[in-house]
């Protein structure tokens, strides 16, 4: 729940709300502030105004479309994942948990790709009725649905919406609420939507970097294999994004495992688990793991054969100009600087199983012909340039920040690793 105007540090009380409310769901709010303050210190950014502006702008609303982000709103990292799914989905069916700024631009991207229809719910009858005047003011529509807190989940703790009505299948889940402050799990409930995911659907999950949807993602690796959930930090707070892979069924009910979070006992465990930081360590979260680089390497020697092929033929056009800025505006992939001596051929987005990545084809003073590749990385690995093989082609791979790079060659490993060190960080 989050509005147009500037929102409170504290979310909107429900009425009736504090009889609902248990010892445990206090106790783990207490247990997780105190934990979590840093990451929900980060939730109250909204990412930077520039960044805003040019979200605006691709989807043709004024800069005053959204007057504030930030205060619990969705950030700009957040919205971009919404505006990005839609355009490469088309989805009919967008569902969403917790109406806001999401709205805005989920309505906006779907009235300029497809014009699906978006299906929202809140809490607040009277901030519904706001969102849909908030949207009629940029011409835009939307089923906005009053769901109050009051249902009650098996295998998840606190309070739940009250649901009425659901599209049989979803293309796009959308997941912004409840607030963390009704319990730091609560949002782990809205896979009771997940049987409704339409093949190849995608989960989007605010506000993700924190602990507590950290333990949300572990626990829905588990019961959810058949959906492939993956942590991005392009955003301020955060963003799980899961990708249906299959029509497979949930491995377990998890019914017992569900019922024990409501344990008052469980919830009093948390001063155990603060006095020794494993919430903080990550031993309950999904945290970062050992880097598995095996298909980021497979898909950048396919890149660079693909790239080969393409400038044997005369038929295919390239495209020489490289615009960093609109690569990342566009897909989230930030690019480091090239040498000035090298001379880029072909630049182009490379389909991957994720999301697009980007393929640069390079020659080299030398003469030698190289290839360039780029995608979000999946897990931390080094930031010096390693060496791999794949056939003939020698690829330099390594990692800065949340982006994974690759500059494949058929040049000796030598050769290709320092050229790759021209342009990794020193270390």
């Amino acid at each position: 729940m989050t509005s147009r105007e500037l929102t409170g540090f504290l979310p909107l009380s429900d009425a009736g709300s504090d009889t609902q409310r248990r010892l445990s769901d206090l106790l783990w709010r207490i247990g997780f502030g105190a934990i979590g303050w840093p990451w929900l210190l980060a939730s109250l950014s909204g990412g930077r105004k520039a960044d805003k502006r040019a979200l605006l702008d691709e989807l043709g609303l004024p800069h005053d479309a959204l007057p504030h982000l930030g205060s619990w709103k969705a950030d700009v990292g957040f919205l971009r994942h919404i505006i990005r799914e839609i355009a490469r989905l088309r989805p009919a069916h967008v569902v969403e948990l917790g109406a806001g700024a999401s709205t805005l631009i989920a309505a906006r991207a779907l009235a300029l790709h497809g014009g699906g229809r978006l299906t929202s719910f809140d809490q607040h009858d009277g901030f519904v009725d706001a969102t849909r005047n908030w949207l009629a003011d940029h011409g835009l529509h939307a089923d906005l649905r009053h769901a109050p807190l009051t249902a009650e989940s098996r295998d998840w703790p606190g309070r739940w919406y009250d649901i009425d009505s659901l599209p049989d299948s979803i293309d796009l889940l959308i997941i912004d609420g409840p607030p963390w402050a009704v319990h730091p799990l609560v949002r782990g409930a809205a896979d009771v939507l997940f049987s409704r995911l339409s093949p190849n659907a995608v989960v989007l999950l605010d506000d993700a970097a924190r602990p507590g949807e950290r333990i949300v993602a572990r626990r829905w690796r588990k019961r959810w294999p058949h959906i492939d959930f993956r942590l991005r930090h392009d955003g301020t707070k955060g963003t799980l994004v899961g990708r249906r892979r299959d029509t497979s069924i949930p491995v377990a009910n998890d019914n017992d495992a569900g019922r024990s979070w409501r344990h008052l006992a469980r919830a009093a465990g948390i001063a155990g688990l603060v006095a020794t930081g494993w919430i903080a360590r990550g031993q309950l979260g999904e945290f970062p793991q050992a880097a598995e680089a095996s298909t980021f390497l497979d898909e950048a020697a396919a890149s660079h054969r693909t790239g080969l092929i393409r400038q044997a033929m005369a038929s295919q056009v390239e495209s020489a100009t490289l615009n960093p800025s609109e690569i990342r505006r566009s897909t989230g992939i930030v690019l480091p600087p090239f040498p000035a001596a090298w001379r880029i051929s072909d630049v182009q987005l490379y389909p991957t199983a994720d999301s697009p990545a980007v393929a640069i084809s390079i020659i080299t003073p030398r003469g030698e012909q190289l290839s360039f590749f780029a995608d979000r990385a999946e897990t931390p690995a080094e930031a010096r340039p390693l060496l791999a093989r794949r056939a003939e082609d020698v690829i330099a791979y390594w990692e800065a920040g949340d982006m994974a790079y690759a500059l494949t060659g058929r040049a000796s490993a030598r050769r290709i690793m320092a050229l790759a060190s021209d342009m990794a960080p020193a270390r």
